[in-house]
């Protein structure tokens, strides 16, 4: 039998893509194991969800470590102890160095709630809005060095309507990440991606 892919999950607050990977794993669809949840927040509501499923978490502070790369190199610590083979960003607030990246080479992973490159960084559906465009929806790729940057592995789109908010977009993208998300971790699983340069080539399945 082969091995189930190991996951660390990287949390900062809800955790409701956390959430859709547990679910996707406890109802077969997804051939995996969330071996730890951390946190750099101690009051991450993805903690106890994580904790509901009987999942390992860790609270690691970043203000306690005197630099970014301190802080990753502890972050790699942790999640090699737990055997992990792919890192899930899931809403994630810290932006990660070369230091995890050098770890786990094309094994980091998050999800963008815009079409990327349009929209990078913060409040991407507010950003969506003011510009006036007509889709937006979501985006897994593969992290880099830049601010959700790295390679496209899939992207699933939404109407943007008229009388949208900030939040009602928000939640129409949410559903989006929740179904895509687990896709790409099943992908990433069945060793289905091949990266070429920026391109995430998806192999069809035999």
């Amino acid at each position: 039998m082969t091995e189930l892919l190991k996951i660390g999950v990287l949390v900062s607050g809800n955790g409701s893509n956390l959430q859709a990977i547990i679910d996707r794993i406890e109802d077969g669809t997804l051939q995996a194991k969330v071996v730890c949840v951390i946190s750099n927040k101690a009051d991450a509501f993805a903690l106890e969800r994580a904790k509901r499923h009987g999942i390992p978490t860790h609270i690691l502070d970043h203000r306690a470590h005197a630099s970014r790369e301190a802080y990753d190199v502890a972050l790699v610590d942790l999640l090699r102890s737990h055997g992990v083979r792919l890192v899930v960003l899931a809403g994630f607030m810290r932006i990660v160095t070369r230091v995890i990246l050098e770890a786990f080479p094309n094994a980091v992973m998050n999800i963008h709630p815009a079409l990327l490159p349009a929209f990078p960084g913060l409040h991407a559906q507010k950003q969506a809005l003011t510009y006036g465009v007509k889709v937006s929806g979501c985006t897994v790729h593969l992290v880099d060095e830049g601010t959700d940057t790295g390679p496209i592995i899939m992207q699933a789109t939404v109407p943007v309507h008229d009388d949208d908010s900030e939040d009602s977009l928000s939640a129409r993208i949410q559903k989006e990440e929740h179904r895509a998300y687990p896709e790409a971790i099943r992908l990433f699983a069945e060793r289905r991606l091949t990266i070429n340069g920026r391109k995430v080539i998806i192999e069809p399945s035999y």
